[in-house]
């Protein structure tokens, strides 16, 4: 048996795509994982950067603002540093950490505009996709398949050599079935070694590193059936390639691009940047407010600051800061119903996953990733929450008229 295997070998290798082809593949592999990597690492570099120069912010203005000791100075110009983590594998599937914020520089202001003024990336230059091992393995690796299994009986049969090696077989099933195994397999360990390599020098655990193993076989045990279902038809090899990639045409590009216009178009969603400036509106509206009508509205959800000394005459940072949060509670419902679409849409794409393997393997490999929608929303929830405790942290100050010291700045809530 391992004779039939060796020789099997020997035949496929000799064949003049073979070898080139799987060192393509591990080198497109190789090259997806570095790029993957380096992207990460670069995140991680600004993520680390990022802390020292909020300390070095936040000590220039502590400086001017604690000898008048205002608090609404200090909330007002204090940035607060937020950031997301990457995953150890995400450098294999980087998702929607290309295109959204990974870190968020907040204020006690108003949160919702603040939440999603980042969205500032350029949609047409997003579309296809960062190139990273899962971009490699959904639409790259089918090819790989096509180019090696498409003419597995055809090309015999063109060459004459068909019957004769059905005759002298011992078992013509057993046969095929090495050849099968042979060529997937080897494309395989080409494609997967790469990012084991990846995942280890990541720190990542056994664990992940083995989902993306069955995920990838899977995937590529699904393209080997269809080119199987083509050969069964007696067809040539030229008929087979083309077929094939006409399938993987269909498969991985236009089914998914018909199905994402179709979400979209029967779940409309508006754009962050249209919440953001709607809710920059209502909290600019408070300017032309009575500041007792405003007060009073804030006093419903704070009653704990209702009997303190009133606000009166001109600006007053109490009204300033009442009518900032009144701003993000009117604006709530239209957040609410926006990430209701976002999740919404998600829903329906991971549906749609279970009919088009290329947009299945996508969403599997971005929820092991923590780098799809649901990430992304988990970190919104994670700043909502941070902010909670910052706008609770300067009220004391604000509605107590307590004097902000250079020492309070330290006592400011520090995202964990």
């Amino acid at each position: 048996m391992k004779g039939l295997w060796q020789q099997e070998a020997y035949l496929f290798l000799k064949q003049r795509l073979a070898l080139p082809a799987l060192l393509l593949m591990a080198i497109l592999s190789i090259a997806s994982v570095w790029a993957g990597m380096a992207e990460i690492a670069r995140q991680k570099e600004t993520i680390a950067r990022i802390q020292p120069q909020q300390a070095n912010d936040v000590a220039a203005i502590a400086k001017w603002v604690s000898k008048e000791g205002d608090a609404g100075n200090a909330a007002y110009y204090t940035f607060h540093a937020t950031w997301d983590n990457p995953s150890a594998l995400a450098f294999a599937a980087i998702g929607q950490r290309d295109v959204a914020p990974y870190i968020l520089r907040v204020r006690a202001l108003g949160l919702e505009a603040q939440l999603y003024e980042s969205e500032n990336y350029n949609a047409e230059l997003a579309l296809p996709g960062r190139f990273d091992w899962a971009f490699v393995l959904t639409y790259l690796a089918p090819l790989f398949v096509i180019v090696l299994l498409h003419d597995l009986k055809s090309g015999e049969r063109e060459a004459g050599r068909f019957n004769l090696l059905a005759a002298m077989a011992r078992n013509e099933t057993g046969l095929w079935r090495r050849r099968i195994v042979l060529r997937t397999g080897l494309l395989w360990l080409a494609l997967v070694m790469p990012l084991a390599a990846g995942g280890l020098l990541s720190g990542a655990n056994f664990g992940g590193i083995l989902i993306f193993f069955a995920v990838s076989a899977a995937y590529l045990g699904f393209w080997t059936v269809l080119c199987l279902l083509v050969d069964r038809k007696g067809w040539s090899s030229v008929t087979n390639a083309a077929t094939l990639a006409a399938s993987w045409l269909v498969l991985t590009l236009i089914l998914p691009a018909l199905a994402h216009l179709g979400i979209n178009a029967a779940v409309p969603v508006r754009q962050g940047v249209e919440l953001t400036l709607e809710q920059r509106e209502k909290i600019h509206g408070g300017w032309d407010r009575p500041k007792e009508e405003t007060m009073q509205a804030f006093f419903k959800v704070h009653p704990e600051w209702r009997n303190n000394k009133p606000v009166e005459g001109g600006f007053h940072w109490k009204w300033y800061y009442a009518f900032q949060h009144l701003g993000d509670l009117a604006a709530a419902p239209q957040a609410q119903a926006y990430r209701n679409g976002l999740e919404a849409r998600d829903q329906w794409t991971s549906r749609i996953g279970f009919l088009l393997p290329a947009v299945g393997v996508q969403a599997v490999l971005h929820r092991q990733t923590e780098t799809d929608l649901r990430a992304g929303l988990a970190y919104q929830d994670r700043v909502r929450a941070y902010h909670e405790r910052l706008r609770k942290f300067y009220y004391p100050y604000l509605f107590n008229d307590t004097p902000f010291r250079e020492a309070d700045f330290s006592k400011a809530p520090r995202w964990d």
